[in-house]
């Protein structure tokens, strides 16, 4: 699967995690940019055009459930993948979204993009995403 040139938004108010997800994506191709919060992500979304939202859920003042109906509004279709740690979040995903456990492999990353870019095949993985929740669920056939 082709990545390079993609541009991804990264929002994750943890450091770590931000820099090690952005590490990901620019070791497959990507372009980052990065957010510390949500209201962050918002306004590079006012003047950036990305491929792909990735944030975490769980951020101090505008989460990301909110974030993503947000950007949905400044770009409409805008691919979002949801990462949480928190094995007890639920809520609202995007039409489309997918969300990923973390901590998640490059590999289930990968195949997170193919599926919302939707230009790559799943290779030996079984992909299924419930509507009740957008959990990505990869098992090896």
């Amino acid at each position: 699967m082709e990545l390079r040139g993609r541009c991804v938004l990264v929002a994750d108010d943890d450091e770590l995690v931000r820099f090690t997800h952005a590490e990901l994506l620019e070791d497959v191709g990507c372009t980052v940019v990065q957010a510390v919060d949500g209201a962050e992500a918002l306004a590079l979304l006012g003047y950036n055009s990305v491929d792909l939202l990735l944030t975490d859920i769980r951020m101090p003042g505008l989460d990301g459930w909110t974030l993503a109906e947000r950007a949905r509004e400044l770009q409409p279709g805008l691919p979002v993948l949801y990462a949480t740690g928190a094995l007890d979040a639920a809520g609202p995903v995007v039409p489309g979204g997918i969300v990923l456990d973390k901590p998640f492999r490059r590999a289930e990353l990968i195949i997170a993009l193919g599926v919302l870019l939707r230009d790559a095949p799943l290779g030996g993985a079984t992909q299924t995403a419930t509507a009740a929740d957008g959990r990505l669920d990869l098992r090896r056939e």
